[in-house]
């Protein structure tokens, strides 16, 4: 028996999140004997950038896939348009290839994974990847003094109760979010199963034992970084959920103790930006590296870090993220300054023999785990990648995955 398993995602294949944190999955169950068929909404300027590679790597990897194009605008009726074309697409593909089981990512997938179930009968899984409608109030992305985008959200909230009232099976991306939905009224009425599955890195790829030293000194070269500077690392975007202004406030605190330091900001952001705020920090900037970086060469600008630094507003919506970077980072042997309140942040770090949890946002703290950091200056990478590996191993995301299948399958 090979089930046929309908993926629908909002986010598409081509974009990074796609490559990184959907098809590497979706490759591992069909070698497990799952047959996919993946529908997605493609933002037009990256689908035709990527279209191509994409479409190569699943055909080889012998993946179905149904890409529509995603509307950006109007605001709020271009989701509407993109959920019907969604339920258009997905009843063609239900009917043409028996499909056995809908896996949907995050809540506007849901949407039509709880409308097939209703015109099919065929069980779905709400991977609610967060929590959606509150990460728009956290995040100002919805203001809710304004009557639309308040309505907009007591609609979602109501939607949540839905898929979870009527979805098969949950998966949360933390133990804290699956803590939290379990005092939820609507789950102790329905109290559906909840896997907790992060977001989990491809620790062959991040992994400090595939870094060539030859690359990584002419890297350190190009990028005029002294072997003897002492490097802090951010990686990533900054933005809506990073707490930008306290990153470069410890580098601040950090440089002042430690002349040489160097922040290497490996982001897509825009330099003229974070140099902004480098000025406003007093921060040198002959003291910042800003670099772009594909994905297969992450691995190697990050191996250049001494240590790397992530902080996330601890906001009650995060209680539901699993931080990609931080699986990524460990993997590579890094050790991490992180701040409390964010997913299972904190204890993942308790596992960690190096690393700090920031709780407090000001000059002595930073000083004090400065002092620290420098204190204990032996690293041991093994150990940090080893921490990566029973969190955030994609073998066994895999794994859990596949558990989940058969359970709502029933084989």
């Amino acid at each position: 028996m090979n089930p046929s398993v309908l993926y629908i995602s909002y986010d598409g294949m081509t974009d990074n999140l796609g490559q990184s944190q959907v098809i590497p999955y979706l490759i591992g169950l069909q070698k497990r004997g799952y047959r996919i068929h993946i529908l997605s909404c493609e933002k037009p300027q990256v689908f035709a950038h990527r279209n191509n590679h994409i479409a190569k790597l699943l055909q080889k990897n012998s993946i179905e896939w149904y890409p529509i194009p995603y509307t950006a605008k109007p605001a709020v009726i271009s989701t509407l348009y993109d959920i019907k074309q969604l339920q258009r697409e997905a009843i063609q593909i239900i009917r043409n290839h028996n499909i056995q089981l809908i896996h949907c990512r995050s809540y506007i997938a849901a949407q039509v994974g709880l409308y097939c179930k209703k015109k099919f009968n065929i069980p779905w899984i709400f991977d609610m990847r967060g929590f959606w409608a509150d990460e728009r109030i956290d995040g100002g992305i919805w203001n809710m003094k304004n009557p639309v985008f308040k309505s907009i959200y007591r609609h979602f909230k109501q939607l949540e109760k839905k898929y979870i009232a009527q979805t098969s099976h949950i998966i949360s991306l933390t133990n804290a979010g699956k803590h939290e939905i379990e005092t939820w009224k609507i789950h102790k009425k329905y109290p559906t199963p909840i896997t907790v599955i992060p977001c989990c890195a491809d620790l062959e790829h991040f992994n400090n034992t595939r870094i060539s030293k030859q690359k990584l000194d002419e890297l350190r070269t190009s990028l005029s970084i002294p072997a003897s500077h002492f490097v802090l690392s951010y990686l990533g975007s900054f933005g809506t959920w990073y707490m930008t202004d306290e990153m470069f406030d410890f580098f601040k605190v950090l440089i002042d103790t430690q002349s040489n330091a160097i922040f290497l900001c490996i982001t897509p952001d825009s330099p003229h930006v974070l140099e902004k705020i480098a000025r406003k920090k007093q921060i040198p900037l002959s003291a910042l590296r800003i670099v772009k970086a594909n994905r297969e060469d992450v691995p190697l600008y990050a191996s250049l870090s001494n240590w790397s630094i992530f902080f996330i507003k601890p906001l009650y919506s995060k209680k539901a993220s699993s931080p990609t970077k931080m699986g990524e980072l460990l993997g590579l042997g890094i050790p991490l300054v992180c701040n409390a309140g964010v997913g299972d942040v904190d204890t993942i770090m308790q596992d960690c023999t190096q690393g700090y949890v920031i709780s407090n946002y000001n000059s002595q703290e930073y000083a004090r785990t400065i002092d620290s950091m420098f204190t204990h200056t032996i690293i041991d990478t093994q150990q940090l990648h080893n921490v990566a590996c029973s969190y955030y191993s994609l073998q066994k995301g895999i794994e859990a995955y596949e558990g989940v299948y058969r359970a709502v399958l029933k084989i």
